[in-house]
């Protein structure tokens, strides 16, 4: 409170003062009959808006009316208006607006030399020009500021000079500016331009945009003593558009590197811009040297970008990739890629040269769902040469992948109307058996329930028939296949595919029962297919094999199902007396139900040998389509099925009262299925599914399902129609399929869970902004490839691990009998902090029925600050590689990096 005072009893002593050389300089004019000097306030460098303003005399001779006639009219000199010459005149060197400054210590007034010293955290505005500083001088005859740093008692400096104006800001040692001239000297100055920092030690600002620094330093490294920068002797800057420098050179730790380019161009906008995209060397054994990245960015509109770029090899491959992006905010986004490669593997003359051309396509599309209400439009297309992912050079990650899908869907929904309307185009294709699916088009048209029955307006409870509701479910797809190594019109015709599908489902809702324990519920459904083709099996006895005929036509199967189904929960709790654990609680729900279907199919099934064995299995005749039609046989039985879950409740020791009592789940699910036909001839006893899933410690998640074959089967794995646990020893059965998954993920606390938060939602906006959508898959390849570029050091340790085993009983090719094909393996990825800056990782594949490891890569890592340095292995797989990089963080010195990667090839 004292320095306030102290500042408002200097303005007080310097108004009073003011105003009395304002009226004694009025006085001595009035009196001597000349203008009134003009006066500048030291206080505020402006004009004193204390004084009055020059008025004109009030004093005028008044003239008679234009229509009185009655007056004589007056001389001309008395007709003259009479104005006092009393005005101000602004001096030249004033500013065109008030100058604010205010200090936290104390304010000194020189009045002769018309200066204003400031001091203890000032700040000083003129117009969008903020300063603050330590300490300032202000100059009123020369419209000069200058602020300087403040040191503290061992030299250091404690506080610096800020200058802020527009886009323009930067921190100096001392800062001179004229407010009229807009030109300025500082010395020892840092400006933060997008994500680079440029260090000055002298600056010229000669005007709102336009800086000239002699002895710059072009840095990212946002530390008062960067670990790295590029350093030059004169550059010219104009605020976030661009800068230019003479001659420059690197410099780590203030130690050059001898590379000097004779010029320098660095591009500081933000947003969007074209311009050229730059190559990084690279080496392969296979393909050579090589430039991967070259290529040139065009940003076409607002809404339309693309990119073309490629990759050259020694050995004469090549690849060009064209990627447009295009984006409409609250409307729609997409990116489409085009990629063409020509392979050429080793030298020629070489064994093992290989020459190869092909290709690949990827569309991505979404709509905004605010576009267009009830209307929706989407495209995720991947899609190329089955050869195209096993050739991408230094591309571990996509050279395994062999499954690829891709969808194309309009879907329509009418307000108010029941009625859905879906069209796609579907692709899938296995890169190892070289076979392509293509769907077009796959149609698909829905109306919800609708209860025919029920007014539309109606009072009270609902009669039993007004529940009745009736639906319909209709599909066509139109299918051809092909394999890409035999493709031609002739064949693609022959393999071609269509079939329909529909389904009219009738439902009813009773009143439950027993106080609303029981569920009841009746259905009834028609389902019917129509068919392309017939797929039938026939014995040669001449040349004892197995032919197929395939007959196309028109064909038809139908069914009708009829079903009453009943479903309860039960509950049970156990309460623990003594225990931290208070009760554990039981559910079960049961579900029962009768059914019955009329045998529709049975004219499609036949009976053949298979074998010199005389062995004689039961076929469908539409096995193979695209919808296979139903299942032989009446049914008229029962159908079972129990579904239960496990709760638990203790008492934690950390914490108190209800807040003590924590809810875990023990098994989130497990049950059975089953049924009895009994009007089946044999095998009357349905498979029994068993499955159970359960998070163990909210770390260990297992998932896990099996079916139990109930009868016996013969030595060559048939079915025959006795139960397992006849014939006097108990067996529940025999195991036809079967699969278990366990999984897990352990990490430690992170260092900064500020940090952590951080980051997660880092990656939540750029996975759900449209804007990135066309960067994400391109991303995630990146990520897959070079994981160790995105460790995150904040976490110390984390290991994930994945056990999965499956098998099946699979018929012979020659139908002699059953076996089981099993297949187990481990996967396991992870990494852990050595020290602070350096990181461990390594992941892995390890195949239990060949008892090899399939793949492994590891890394080391090196936190760096403003750097990143990673060295990657892959020493075991069918693809093997080494790599070596270090590369800036920022996003816009990426470019900035050493390379080095080798890959060899196990083919």
């Amino acid at each position: 409170m004292k320095q306030v005072y102290k500042f408002r009893s200097i303005y007080f002593f310097y108004g009073i003062l003011t105003a009395v050389i304002f009226y004694s300089q009025t006085w001595k004019t009035a009196a001597a009959g000349m203008q009134v000097p003009d006066f500048r306030s030291p206080l505020t460098n402006r004009t004193d808006t204390t004084r009055p303003p020059a008025v004109k005399d009030s004093i005028r001779v008044l003239t008679p009316s234009r229509t009185d006639t009655t007056r004589l009219p007056l001389p001309d000199s008395l007709q003259k208006q009479k104005t006092d010459t009393f005005s101000f005149r602004m001096s030249k060197d004033s500013l065109d607006a008030p100058v604010k400054y205010e200090a936290e210590d104390s304010a000194v007034v020189l009045v002769q030399d018309k200066k204003i010293l400031l001091y203890g955290k000032t700040k000083t505005e003129y117009k969008d020009i903020t300063l603050t500083a330590p300490k300032v001088e202000i100059d009123q005859q020369t419209q000069v500021v200058t602020a300087v740093n403040s040191k503290d008692s061992t030299g250091e400096v404690a506080e610096v000079a800020h200058f802020k104006s527009g886009d323009n800001e930067f921190t100096s040692d001392t800062i001179r500016f004229n407010f009229k001239t807009q030109i300025g000297l500082t010395k020892n100055t840092y400006s933060q331009q997008g994500e680079f920092l440029v260090i000055g030690e002298v600056a010229k600002k000669v005007s709102e945009s336009t800086t000239f620094i002699k002895g710059a330093r072009f840095t990212t490294c946002l530390l008062d003593d960067p670990h790295f920068d590029i350093k030059t002797n004169k550059m010219k800057v104009i605020n976030q558009k661009l800068a230019v420098s003479g001659p420059a050179h690197l410099e780590f730790e203030g130690v050059p590197v001898p590379i000097y380019l004779p010029f320098g161009f660095y591009p500081l906008s933000q947003g969007r811009h074209s311009g050229l995209l730059p190559p990084q060397f690279t080496t392969n054994e296979q393909y050579g040297l090589g430039l991967e990245g070259l290529g040139y960015y065009k940003v076409i509109s607002d809404y339309w970008d693309a990119k073309l770029y490629g990759n050259i090899y020694s050995y004469g491959g090549w690849s060009a990739n064209l990627n447009p992006t295009y984006r409409k905010r609250y409307r729609y986004s997409g990116a489409f890629n085009l990629s063409v490669q020509v392979t050429k593997l080793n030298f020629k003359g070489d064994p093992d040269f290989l020459k190869n051309k092909s290709y690949f396509v990827t569309w991505s599309h979404a709509v905004d769902s605010r576009a267009r209400p009830g209307t929706n439009f989407s495209a995720s297309v991947n899609a190329g040469s089955t050869k195209y992912n096993q050739l991408v050079p230094n591309s571990n990650q996509i050279n395994f992948q062999n499954q690829l899908g891709s969808s194309i869907a309009y879907s329509k929904s009418w307000a108010g109307k029941p009625y859905n309307l879906t069209l796609s185009a579907n692709h899938n294709q296995n890169n190892l058996t070289r076979l392509i699916n293509v769907s077009l088009p796959d149609a698909g048209f829905t109306v919800s329930t609708l209860y025919p029955f029920q007014k539309k307006e109606y009072v009270g409870t609902l009669k039993w028939y007004q529940k009745l509701g009736v639906g319909y479910n209709g599909n066509f797809r139109n299918q051809v296949s092909f394999y890409d190594t035999a493709f031609k019109l002739k064949n693609l015709i022959d393999t071609l595919q269509w079939g329909a599908q529909h389904s009219f489902p009738i439902t009813m809702s009773l009143p439950p029962v027993l106080n609303g324990a029981v569920i009841i519920s009746p259905n009834v459904a028609y389902s019917q297919v129509w068919i392309a083709q017939k797929f039938r099996r026939k014995w040669n006895t001449a040349n004892q094999k197995v032919d197929t005929v395939i007959s196309k036509g028109f064909f038809m199967d139908h069914q009708v199902q009829f079903s009453l189904n009943f479903n309860t929960a039960i509950f049970g709790t156990y309460q623990f007396r003594k225990s931290r654990i208070v009760a554990i609680r039981h559910v079960i729900r049961p579900s029962f139900s009768i059914n019955y279907k009329p045998d529709l199919s049975k004219s499609h099934f036949y009976s053949d040998t298979v074998n010199t064995d005389g062995d004689v299995f039961r076929f469908s005749e539409f096995e193979g389509a695209l919808y296979p039609g139903f299942s032989e046989g009446r049914t008229g039985g029962i159908g079972f099925q129990v579904d239960n879950n496990l709760e638990m409740k203790w008492r934690s020791k950390k914490d108190t009262g209800e807040s003590a009592i924590k809810k875990v789940k023990l098994i989130d699910g497990y049950g059975f299925s089953t049924g009895y036909n009994f009007l089946r001839d044999s095998l009357k006893l349905d498979p029994v599914n068993i499955y159970l899933r359960t998070t163990l410690f909210e770390k260990i998640s297992i998932t896990a399902n099996t079916v139990l074959n109930p009868y016996q089967v013969n030595e060559k794995g048939a079915i025959i129609d006795k139960y397992a646990w006849d014939g006097g020893k108990f067996k529940l059965g025999t195991l036809t399929y079967g699969s278990i998954s366990v999984s897990s993920s352990f990490k430690s606390k992170p260092k900064d869970p500020k940090k952590e938060e951080l980051r997660k939602k880092e990656i939540e906006t750029r996975l759900n902004d449209p804007s990135l959508i066309g960067d994400q898959r391109r991303l995630l390849d990146y990520m897959q490839s070079n994981p160790s570029e995105f460790i995150d050091f904040n976490i110390p340790w984390q290991v994930n691990v994945g056990y999965s085993l499956s098998f099946s009983n699979r018929l012979k090719d020659d139908y002699s009998g059953f076996e089981k094909d099993f297949t187990s393996n481990i996967n396991f990825n992870g990494s852990f902090n050595l020290t602070a800056k350096w990181n461990f990782s390594a992941s892995g594949f390890y195949d239990l029925d060949t008892k090899k490891l399939q793949t492994f890569t590891m890394g080391i890592n090196r936190e760096m600050h403003c750097w990143q340095l990673s060295i990657n292995v892959t020493p075991v797989g069918l693809y093997r590689s080494f790599n070596f990089s270090i590369s800036p963080k920022a996003s816009v010195l990426q470019d900035l990096k050493i390379n080095r990667t080798r890959s060899f090839t196990n083919f």
